[in-house]
């Protein structure tokens, strides 16, 4: 039996993975406060478990399915509620992800490709970005690799369990992030029908008795739950209708592609056509978890596809605004700087313009596209390679299937993130694995063809460093000219030496390849070290030195007036809400804080139409809910419910709550609370705004 030796490298990659995915996620208290509240809820009962449930009443659920806050509500059981034992389910599928991708390169391509790709894998910045939240994207890669590793097995086996297994884990990531886990899904069936060793009945007959087992279980929770009904369960988040299925294929489905954003109205039942966000406030932009939503200064409501322009304080001046984590603020922004990529770029959420060319802009190509060019090449040069060996162009061997299927992954994920209108910048986590592996193969097959060609395909290699390096100067060039200069000279120079030394292949031709890999790797390891260095958003990830200037923002995510909480803790004790407010943002601070219910009248983005006015009436006749905090972006809102509050409520003064108090500085020109917390805005309300009204219900 041969015996298998450690590989002494693949454990070094892992190290750094690790490092990079956990070291300091301890400073991140709340991590992304709209899922770490859901955490929070369903660790009090079995039914907001399984439900996904936002709060611990079972009022509305979040806009996901729930397998991956399975996972981190698990975690929280184990380790309590913290930051770090959220965030730890997804710093391990990062970590996992590496190695996983190392065996699935492995076997084909060699033990240095491997190498390669896992290393690639573990310094994409956005990989890491979004390793070190509690978003679910890092899960679900991790769950489409698991899938992807089955499918290889049937494939090498000839055994169709392997490949039900391959798709059932697709269906497992519908229920970690609905639609996007079907991005492989053409990768998966093409690489059947190309590998497979059999004939084409049995492949067709399999592929389609594995497409039914990952329909069956990807509705599977969502036809329980919609067939449940809806007196028994929360309301489903984000949804108009009350479905699982509508949001699965409305809010996150076709609005996706199309950039079409599901009501942002404030405030339950609202009319979907009153745009003005829930968190905008004058003086900030205010972002959340996958938020569909934008605003310009003043709060006015920006449709225009374009990023609204910082205010002079900085971006997200009026929420949390500050690392000290005082109270007075929410939700809503962060304090300081003004570094953000959504920022910093045209399209919605930054994302860039529309096109074949979207992923080589500054405004996505940093987060993924560092060695895109290095893939591309080397999908021609493992084609190449493995053509010269069959002569055939239909009759491909292990190397050039394998090669089509990451190809195919790549192609259509690529494809989607060029023509998308909504999407945020750590979607681009899907993007990964398909890099990865075809720069760790291609690159060993460039170096194989540089080694053994003396015609054009020899200088393959040194056209892909020389390309690769091109695009990195470009990126790099938005921040610093003289880190341009660097990476601009090392890459070009080893790309011209071997250019130079091709036709005589000295006896360190190697080293020189080597060497302009690691060239090509250090500017996104840095871009990769980034959050841990800086700090990052947990709630909208991204990689880069803005981070610098916007930094450790999401480190106040879950600020909260505590006045506010002790008034409602006096006169509410009774009550299953501690108090109601238009959305979930603004709400989900003092779950984690209070692990009280906190009602969110129109859901993640205000607008869902959960409760009407006969139904609030009778939850306040029932005592269930006694007060509810209105912001001031609300006023005016057309919902029928928050119209009937700002009639029939009873307004309550604001020095009984902590609410509006506000001094200004006049050496620094910054207003703050009148117990100091900071951040360029006004606070004083759950959500950090100015002008919002605490009522109490009659």
């Amino acid at each position: 039996m041969k015996k298998r030796r450690i590989d002494w490298f693949l454990i070094g990659i892992a190290v750094l993975a690790a490092f990079l995915n956990f070291w300091g996620v301890w400073n991140d208290d709340a991590v992304n406060p709209y899922y770490t509240a859901a955490v929070t809820s369903m660790t009090e009962s079995w039914s907001n478990f399984f439900y996904g449930a936002f709060d611990p009443s079972g009022f509305v659920t979040v806009d996901k399915p729930p397998v991956a806050l399975w996972l981190q509500t698990i975690s929280a059981l184990i380790f309590g509620i913290h930051g770090w034992s959220v965030i730890l389910p997804q710093a391990l599928a990062g970590v996992g992800s590496v190695l996983l991708l190392y065996f699935l390169v492995k076997p084909t391509f060699g033990s240095w490709a491997a190498r390669i790709a896992a290393l690639v894998m573990a310094t994409t910045p956005i990989a890491v970005a979004v390793s070190r939240t509690n978003n679910v994207d890092s899960i679900l890669v991790f769950t489409l690799l698991l899938g992807a590793w089955a499918l290889f097995k049937a494939v090498k086996k000839g055994k169709i369990g392997f490949l039900l297994l391959a798709f059932v884990l697709i269906g497992v990531g519908f229920n970690v992030k609905m639609l996007q886990a079907y991005m492989v899904v053409p990768a998966f069936l093409l690489f059947y029908l190309i590998a497979a060793k059999l004939n084409w009945k049995k492949k067709v007959l399999h592929l389609v008795i594995a497409l039914v087992m990952m329909l069956g279980v990807s509705v599977s929770w969502a036809v329980i739950v919609d067939n449940t009904s809806a007196s028994a369960r929360p309301y489903i988040g984000s949804s108009q209708t009350n479905s699982v299925l509508e949001l699965a294929f409305g809010y996150n489905g076709v609005e996706r592609l199309l950039g079409q954003e599901t009501g942002m109205s404030n405030g339950g039942g609202g009319d979907n056509s009153q745009m003005t966000p829930p968190n905008s406030q004058s003086g900030s932009y205010s972002i959340a978890p996958d938020a569909s939503t934008e605003s310009t200064q003043g709060g006015q409501n920006n449709m225009s596809g374009q990023p609204p322009t910082p205010p002079s304080g900085g971006m997200n001046g009026g929420g949390p605004g500050a690392s000290n984590g005082k109270t007075g603020g929410g939700p809503g922004g962060q304090g300081g700087g003004n570094g953000s990529k959504m920022m910093g770029s045209t399209g919605m959420f930054g994302t860039g313009k529309a096109g074949p060319l979207r992923l080589f802009q500054t405004a996505l190509g940093d987060q993924i596209s560092w060695l895109l060019p290095m893939a591309l090449f080397g999908i021609a040069a493992i084609f190449i390679a493995s053509w010269r060996r069959t002569r055939r162009f239909f009759q491909w061997d292990t190397a050039q299937k394998e090669m089509i299927f990451w190809a195919a992954w790549l192609v259509p994920v690529a494809g989607f993130f060029s023509v998308a209108g909504f999407f945020h910048h750590y979607y681009l986590i899907m993007l990964a694995p398909a890099i990865a592996a075809l720069t760790g193969a291609g690159f060993m097959a460039l170096l194989n063809l540089y080694r053994k060609n003396t015609g054009v395909p020899g200088y393959l290699l040194p056209s892909a460093v020389a390309i690769t390096t091109g695009l990195q100067m470009f990126f790099i060039a938005q921040y610093s000219i003289l880190g341009m200069s660097f990476i601009g000279v090392l890459g070009l120079g080893l790309a011209t030496t071997l250019f130079i030394i091709k036709a005589k292949q000295p006896a360190w031709t190697s080293w020189i390849a080597v060497a302009s890999l690691i060239a090509m790797l250090l500017a996104p390891m840095y871009w990769a070290l980034t959050p841990m260095m800086y700090g990052g958003n947990s709630s909208l990830p991204e990689a880069g030195p803005q981070l610098k200037t916007s930094g450790g923002g999401a480190f106040a995510d879950a600020s909260v007036n505590e006045t506010l909480i002790s008034y409602l803790e006096e006169n509410s004790a009774d009550t299953e809400f501690l108090f109601g407010t238009t959305n979930a943002s603004t709400a989900a601070p003092y779950i984690i804080k209070t692990g009280k219910s906190v009602m969110a009248l129109g859901g993640f983005n205000g607008t869902d139409p959960i409760l009407t006015v006969k139904e609030l009436k009778q939850m306040i006749k029932d005592g269930k809910i006694k007060y509810f905090y209105l912001p001031s972006n609300n006023k005016g809102s057309s919902s029928d419910v928050v119209t009937w509050i700002e009639e029939n409520g009873t307004k309550v003064d604001s020095s009984e709550w902590g609410g509006e108090t506000t001094s200004t500085d006049a050496t620094t020109s910054a207003s703050t609370t009148q117990d100091g917390f900071g951040g360029g805005g006004m606070q004083g309300g759950p959500d950090g705004q100015s002008g919002g009204t605490l009522y109490k219900l009659n």
